[in-house]
């Protein structure tokens, strides 16, 4: 179906949309097939039929008109495309920097020079991003128009910055990046901003009031996730990340193993993954991790035994996970070791058993938020092609008895509960030099609505700011994305659960002895925790206890 152009006006074509939509609503059990021949009966006047983002427009032009009652969310529920985008509570805007030499020699690392390091020009992010020239203003005004269009709330928005290792980029740019950025979201209007393209620098008191004025805006940025390296991280990065905006840092970890990542030529070792990992926690950072299975060097076993690491070791422990399979891509240091017979891809079956068995380990406190990269098959010179194997490894657990208990697999998603089936649960674990409190908001069939991340540290804080405190490091609330000032039976958001965990954050800070409980907020979240106490300060927000 065709997209919702911009200069679609639903007022022209009333009687058209008022009859579909009234068909809708009078026919709950409608299908893909029947909305076809509905709207065959209805054309659009002049050409064409109606796209499913023009009938969400007329859906809200003629709310008054349709009389729809209770059914009107329903039906727009079930209008809105790409419905699992938004379903774990925020609106995910992913924008690429330009392409920029990498420090690193990985010899399984493709080099497209159209793209940042590591990424190919097939990737359907790597596209979006070429059509803006890389502009960060207009991949990000570009993300949110696309998801209006389709229905969804842009209200509260993850904004994910790829492009190989973000601290090798110059500051200036760093900061004119996340600066334009957030423009994008401050914009009222439908045009895109022109100027500031040029010199691709910008001061930190541009950011800031850029940042000040996001704090009000329509579209917040309750959410900035980076990407770098570990032996890239130290106290000083570590700070400017923070007045960035960052509250997630994805960290490209590999592999478990020195001998691996040297056989790799990865250009750090295991002690620097876990000094970054440590240093980033310490701070409050949310620690999102890349994995590399079938490495020169490694096998199916081994790689088991490497996973286990990650969260058998409580210098690592990570609250997201990429597994991202070694594929070959033409062009790199790889291929002479495939032809030599010193590396070989795994076959699918054996891909999708470390899959499944990976999955069955993960903690319930990590979200495996993806299962192998989205590489166009035209771009895999030797390695699996199966696009599924998310599928199929799921399907290997169940066919085995077992599932997966990460956060992936319990969210709530569109489902709804009610209050009185909530429950909290924690989970402790040691983590870097303290103790982490995973708190969850779950049913009674332990689906997750929503969880908050306290990290007890058991030495002084190198950070002034962070000074006898307790560290929230994430407060998140799943489910359909709830517009902002909305509240209704069918959102798990906006019914108390944020407030709910963090009471009993600030409860179980204070029993470990804290006098202060301070938040890695988003810039988008800071009026949040002003109108619940907290105070501001430098690079974070705290609340006494």
């Amino acid at each position: 179906m065709q997209t919702r152009r911009a200069d679609f006006d639903p007022q022209l074509h009333e009687a058209g949309l008022v009859a579909v939509l009234r068909a809708l609503a009078a026919s709950p059990s409608w299908d893909s097939r029947s909305l076809d021949a509905l709207l065959r009966r209805h054309p659009r006047a002049g050409r064409g039929l109606f796209s499913r983002a023009e009938l969400l427009a007329g859906l809200s032009k003629f709310s008054a008109q349709l009389e729809l009652g209770a059914c009107h969310d329903e039906l727009a529920e079930r209008l809105r495309r790409r419905r699992v985008r938004t379903l774990s509570g925020v609106a995910p805007v992913t924008v690429f920097t330009k392409p920029h030499p990498c420090p690193g020699r990985c010899i399984f690392c493709p080099t497209d020079v159209r793209m940042p390091k590591s990424y190919l020009s097939a990737e359907p992010g790597c596209q979006r991003a070429a059509q803006y020239h890389f502009d960060p203003y207009q991949q990000t005004a570009g993300r949110l128009r696309d998801f209006r269009a389709i229905g969804h709330a842009v209200d509260k928005v993850e904004l994910i910055v790829l492009g190989g290792t973000w601290s090798a980029y110059p500051l200036g740019y760093r900061i004119w990046f996340i600066k334009r950025c957030f423009d994008a979201l401050n914009q009222t209007g439908e045009a895109v901003a022109a100027g500031d393209t040029a010199s691709e620098r910008a001061s930190w008191s541009e950011l800031d009031a850029a940042q000040r004025a996001n704090e009000s805006a329509v579209r917040r940025c309750v959410g900035l996730s980076l990407e770098t390296r570990p032996d890239h991280i130290s106290r000083t990065e570590v700070v400017e990340l923070r007045r960035l905006g960052a509250t997630k840092l994805q960290l490209g970890v590999q592999s478990l193993s020195d001998d691996v990542l040297a056989r790799n030529a990865r250009g750090h070792g295991v002690g620097e993954t876990r000094a970054a990992m440590g240093l980033l926690r310490s701070a409050g950072f949310k620690l999102h991790a890349h994995w590399m299975p079938n490495l020169l060097g490694s096998s199916p076993a081994d790689d088991l035994a490497d996973f286990e690491r990650l969260f058998a070791d409580p210098a690592l422990r990570p609250d997201e996970l990429k597994i991202y399979p070694c594929f070959l891509i033409g062009g790199t240091e790889l291929v002479a070791h495939w032809r030599a017979g010193e590396w070989r891809p795994y076959t699918d079956c054996e891909l999708v058993s470390l899959l499944a068995d990976c999955m069955a380990r993960t903690p319930r406190w990590c979200r495996l938020t993806r299962i192998v990269r989205d590489i166009s098959a035209q771009d895999i010179l030797a390695g699996s092609k199966t696009a599924n194997l998310r599928e199929l490894a799921e399907a290997r657990l169940r066919e085995t008895g077992r599932s997966s208990a990460d956060i992936r697999a319990r969210e709530i998603r569109a489902d709804a509960a009610a209050a009185s089936d909530v429950r909290l649960r924690e989970t402790e674990y040691a983590a870097a030099s303290g103790r982490e409190l995973f708190i969850e908001a779950v049913t009674d069939s332990d689906r997750l609505l929503g969880l908050a991340r306290l990290w007890l540290p058991g030495e002084p804080a190198w950070l002034d700011e962070l000074r006898g405190a307790a560290l929230l490091r994430e407060l998140h609330v799943y489910g359909a994305l709830a517009p902002l000032g909305t509240r209704g039976a069918h959102h798990a958001q906006h019914r108390g659960l944020g407030q709910r965990l963090l009471s009993r954050a600030a409860d179980l800070a204070c029993a470990a002895g804290f006098a202060r409980l301070t938040v890695i907020s988003a810039v988008g979240t800071r009026r949040y925790y002003e109108q619940r106490g907290f105070e501001r300060g430098d690079l974070y927000q705290s609340l006494e206890l």
